[in-house]
């Protein structure tokens, strides 16, 4: 549905007909770590997240799953080799 609470015009997945049903009947705003993600709008009362409603609970346990402006640092950790197996295999 529609919001007609903070994100006024906005599809909402929390609307019913008798109003937000999220968790206190309101989105919340943004928290610090959201600056500059690609998913932020402004609206008349302040920034609000277009994929969740409380972004605080997204970066509670680490990096937010949803956000545009961080990547996942792929850990290139090398295998140990055995010695001796290498030289074997060296000397085919």
């Amino acid at each position: 549905m529609i919001c007609t609470t903070i994100r006024n015009g906005k599809e909402c997945p929390f609307m019913t007909a008798r109003g937000c049903s999220y968790n206190g009947g309101i989105c919340h705003v943004i928290v610090e770590q959201c600056e500059g993600c690609k998913r932020g709008e402004e609206f008349s009362s302040g920034w609000y997240c277009s994929a969740c409603p409380d972004p605080s609970l997204k970066w509670k346990n680490g990096n937010c799953n949803l956000a545009t402006h961080v990547s996942a640092a792929v850990a290139g950790k090398k295998a140990k080799i055995n010695p001796l197996k290498a030289s074997k295999r060296g000397s085919r």
